[in-house]
């Protein structure tokens, strides 16, 4: 038993883009999207992201602009909603006006390396930044990635990026990690990586998690997009026993009721969420 098992916190995924691997259009619309959030906070959502951007494998970048255009009036409509938000950009731009908005958290899956005025924007801010490990960008990441040894070259990134962001001035406790599991890995490497996340739990941040419905889930059990829940919730469920804290899924109500009953069984004991854990990390 494990009585150092933290709450889990569940963030639900709110693509606002026309080609997301998975749900690419369907939340488009603002007014869809805005419900569509609202229900996940209802399911359990502790924190919404909200992306303008897909990152799939091939996708092509959009501008500031048009990312914005997406995501200003499902920040505006979601800003009451009773959860965190959270901006899916590595724009400067967009994170600032998603803060504007409300949101209190970046998750920027170049790590602080896809525009140089992020870092300084998150330190004014004072908000809280998801650091994320991707081999190459979107459009390039799947072709043929290799690693020396995949846990290794991913840990030593995600230290490199943490000393940067807080050589930045950014503080350390504002700072998540993120494997990126799927960004430019292969099937092995995802794998891998799940198996020994302790290994990078051990940077002493908290970790996220976004293994949601993705490609190689589909390999194991030959399911398509829609019909991975079973395979993240595994991935999910093996991840909080390996000391991962943020779960980023699109299906909130069954991994939220997975992981509160994985938590309870590895500390040996339940008991009610605390409060302060459906707010931070």
């Amino acid at each position: 038993m494990r009585a150092d098992v933290p709450d889990p916190i569940v963030m639900g995924i709110v693509n606002v883009t026309p080609d997301s691997f998975s749900d690419g259009g369907e939340w488009l619309d603002p007014a869809a999207a805005v419900a569509h959030g609202l229900a996940l906070v209802a399911q359990g959502a502790q924190i919404l992201d909200i992306g303008g951007e897909s990152t799939r494998p091939g996708a092509d970048p959009v501008s500031a602009a048009e990312e914005l255009r997406r995501v200003a009036p499902v920040l505006e409509g979601l800003a009451s909603a009773g959860a965190r938000l959270s901006i899916d950009t590595s724009k400067a731009a967009v994170a600032a006006a998603a803060l504007d908005a409300g949101a209190t958290l970046v998750n920027d899956v170049t790590a602080l390396r896809g525009d140089p005025a992020m870092a300084a924007l998150v330190e004014q801010r004072g908000c809280e930044i998801c650091l994320m490990h991707m081999l190459g960008e979107p459009r390039t990441m799947q072709r043929d990635p290799r690693y020396g040894d995949v846990v290794d070259d991913v840990k030593a990134f995600l230290s490199g990026r943490l000393e940067f962001a807080v050589g930045a001035g950014i503080a350390e406790r504002r700072v998540w990690l993120d494997p990126g599991i799927g960004f430019g890995k292969t099937i092995d490497h995802n794998l891998e990586l799940l198996a020994r996340l302790d290994e990078i739990v051990a940077l002493g941040r908290p970790v996220v998690v976004g293994t949601s419905r993705k490609s190689f889930l589909g390999t194991i059990t030959g399911r398509e997009a829609g019909q991975r829940v079973a395979g993240t919730i595994a991935t999910n469920v093996l991840a909080l026993a390996r000391g991962a804290r943020i779960f980023r899924v699109h299906d909130v109500a069954q991994a939220r009721d997975a992981l509160l009953v994985a938590a309870a069984t590895l500390r040996g004991r339940w008991a009610p969420p605390t409060t302060t854990s459906k707010t931070t990390a």
